[in-house]
């Protein structure tokens, strides 16, 4: 008995001592190779660090930045995650080392968006990927600058998006005068719903369209179960299970893919090349060229069908988020509001806003980035991934890691932002009151470098408008007695909490006239 005990105490030594050899010698080898994998806190078996991220992630990575630094690593399910924080270091992986982290990974969430091969989506980056974004940021940008039908408007796209602010504004006095109170997110979503399918598909639809509907609700109910860590994405098992959070994702992208490809159907069946009617006819314009030089003429008609539901996306999301947070914050700072007022009367007066006021109305504008900066509502880039062994901030990450971008935390950073939980606007203005355009560059909200959302330019023009022209001509109040709540629901893309609003016809008084 005495020697048995021996025996096994030896061997649990041995096994002790082959151990710490194994780490040693294992340490010893990462030292050799001058790398190291980023620290971290210790995962949970299966289901990793997932139940430690709290309502809001990117808070919690906040938090975890305090103890581990800028570049951490964590794991959600079995899928180790890189999370990167602090402005040097996503400006690094995004821009300067941008080619090493731009690849996406296979996540079961989005892997139904158009099949898998969306530009935005897409986990396969190399020439294809770059020729395809090339094609659909030049069909973007030429169509969205052709010349306009109106000569008021420079453009389709300001075209577009002055009729549907006019609709909106008469939307607005009708559910006021009938309801007194209402929320506005329908009516909001309805109008950059239709400024979309009007650039990408050539017309718009009414807002009590039953299909046109169909697609927004199900995209409501796509975001509402969707964020940075749907547990199909890191855990495969639970792609298996009747869930919501699970299905609808895969329910929404059929039919938004569905919706698409038969717009896109019916313009390859009736295109005519010396009328282009929208981006949808540019893109097949530059595919179906027999006389092109270029790989362009090789697309497939899938691969436009893609393009299409990119640049789809790109332009409904952001933009109906972007307004439903500026109105809830209008009417929680009237005094900010009051300023965009005076800018408006007193700079453009009763002309319409336009995309060149941008330059005349500094103050809309620095409202606009503040609106950016302080919610953020895209706390996180969509997930990249490395496509090569790489080292960022010491640390190695190898090929097909996963990395999470903290946009939210650079946008709140202390170094950065004076009293960064703050809304202040005039943090965008110079002395002059001109817009510093040297601080707007520093609002992370699009992205940065090879994955950067292709539609900033337009979102930004349209916001303007919209914006612009409501406060022209309205008065944005809040109920009596309501309570506004700005903390966001968190998703994809954080939306605010249901509101409602009440408006009245504003009056320029300096001019002495009433807008009806």
């Amino acid at each position: 008995m005495f020697n048995i005990e021996i025996t096994s105490k030896e061997a649990i030594f041995s096994l002790l001592t082959l151990a710490i050899v194994f780490v040693f010698i294992r340490a010893l080898g990462n030292r050799n190779k001058k790398h190291m994998s980023p620290p971290g806190p210790w995962p949970f078996p299966i289901i990793g660090n997932l139940l430690q991220l709290g309502d809001h992630p990117y808070l919690t990575f906040m938090e975890m930045r305090k103890k581990y630094g800028d570049v951490f690593l964590i794991k959600l399910g079995m899928v180790p995650v890189v999370v990167v924080n602090g402005a040097e270091m996503v400006k690094k992986g995004l821009l300067k080392d941008g080619e090493n982290f731009a690849g996406r990974p296979h996540m079961h969430t989005f892997s139904f968006f158009a099949e898998g091969k969306s530009l935005s989506f897409s986990v396969n980056y190399g020439e294809s990927w770059k020729l395809h974004k090339k094609i659909a940021i030049n069909a973007l940008r030429s169509f969205s600058k052709a010349e306009a039908k109106s000569s008021t408007c420079s453009s389709i796209l300001e075209e577009h998006v002055t009729e549907e602010v006019s609709e909106l504004v008469k939307v607005f006095k009708k559910l006021s005068s009938k309801q007194g109170s209402f929320d506005p997110k329908n009516p909001i979503t309805s109008a950059v719903a239709n400024v979309v399918c009007a650039l990408c598909f050539g017309k718009r639809y009414d807002h009590f369209d039953e299909e046109f509907l169909r697609v927004i609700k199900t995209n409501e109910e796509f975001l509402k179960a969707s964020n940075a860590a749907n547990p199909a994405d890191f855990i495969p098992c639970f792609r298996y299970l009747p869930l919501s959070i699970i299905n609808a994702p895969r329910e929404f992208y059929h039919q938004l893919n569905q919706f698409i490809k038969q717009h896109v159907q019916d313009h390859i069946t009736t295109y005519d090349k010396n009328h282009l009617r929208d981006i949808t006819d540019a893109l097949v314009s530059i595919c179906h060229d027999k006389n092109a030089t270029t790989k362009a003429a090789s697309l497939s008609d899938n691969e436009i069908i893609n393009t299409v539901c990119d640049i789809f996306g790109a332009g409904f999301e952001t933009v109906s988020a972007f307004l439903n947070w500026s109105f809830l914050y209008l009417i929680y700072y009237p005094e900010v509001q009051t300023k965009i007022h005076e800018e408006i009367d007193e700079n453009i007066g009763l002309k319409p806003p336009r995309f060149e006021d941008r330059k005349n109305l500094p103050y809309t504008e620095a409202f606009i980035n503040e609106i950016f900066r302080h919610t953020t509502f895209i706390p996180l880039t969509i997930p990249h991934c490395a496509t090569t062994d790489t080292i960022l901030n010491g640390y190695f990450i190898p090929q097909k890691t996963c990395v999470f971008f903290n946009m939210y935390q650079v946008n709140h950073d202390e170094t950065i932002w004076e009293n960064p939980d703050s809304f202040q606007p005039e943090r965008f203005l110079n002395e002059n009151g001109k817009l510093n355009k040297s601080v707007v560059e520093k609002v992370l909200i699009f992205g940065m470098g090879i994955r950067k959302c292709l539609g900033e330019d337009v979102a930004r023009n349209e916001i303007f408008v919209f914006i612009a022209s409501i406060l022209q001509q309205l008065k944005l109040k809040k109920c009596p007695g309501a309570q506004l709540d700005l903390t966001p629901a968190y998703g994809l893309v954080m939306k605010n909490k249901p509101f409602q609003l009440t408006v009245e016809p504003r009056i320029l008084e300096n001019l002495n006239i009433v807008f009806n």
